[in-house]
């Protein structure tokens, strides 16, 4: 199911509608999808290189977006809706645990994780945020410079690089920025615990 959906996602970047789909699809998944949005935006910022920075915005705006209907759900729907998205994806355990540990600064963190390497994913995230009430103006502020730095490095890299980094982002860059991902994390607990 999950390769289908990828495939699908995938198809939708040779499409003329593909601007809009982009904005769809990183919307949605802020608050509900499993795929992330890059999949879609990886393939039109390569055939339309002078676009990449149009797309960056686009996807950057629609997440944002996304991100604030996700905080919505945590904030106002959380047991109506939320729960039952969470427990689909076998993550309504998982989400229960980070909700007895997050505050404002976890929430920032994990922003930053999930805007760098999707880990966490950012509709847990962006759900979480509303759950434990962080405040919607501080997280949207948070959630454009997490997910437009993701979006803008991509672009960069896809104008400077062009075809040959398509390879190095599908297979290396998530690991690259699960290290820097871990890297905040742990620098987090260190200021946090050790001082």
């Amino acid at each position: 199911m999950l390769r289908g959906l990828y495939d699908w996602t995938l198809s939708l970047a040779a499409r003329k509608s593909a601007e809009w789909w982009l904005a769809i699809i990183a919307f949605v998944e802020s608050s509900v999808f499993l795929v992330p949005a890059d999949v879609l935006y990886l393939p039109m910022a390569l055939s339309r290189p002078d676009r990449a920075y149009r797309y960056a915005l686009v996807a950057t705006l629609a997440s944002v977006l996304g991100g604030i209907a996700g905080w919505y759900i945590g904030h106002y729907a959380y047991d109506a809706v939320a729960k039952p998205i969470l427990e689909f994806y076998g993550k309504y355990d998982d989400f229960e645990a980070l909700r007895t540990r997050a505050g404002t600064g976890f929430i920032v963190l994990m922003l930053i994780t999930s805007g760098l390497a999707h880990l966490p994913p950012i509709k847990v995230v962006t759900i979480l945020s509303g759950v434990i009430g962080t405040p919607l103006l501080l997280f949207i502020l948070l959630a454009i410079v997490a997910r437009g730095a993701r979006f803008l490095f991509l672009a960069w890299l896809l104008r400077r690089y062009g075809e040959p980094i398509r390879e190095f982002i599908e297979k290396r860059l998530g690991l690259i920025a699960s290290a820097a991902a871990a890297a905040l994390i742990l620098l987090y607990i260190t200021v946090k615990y050790a001082i």
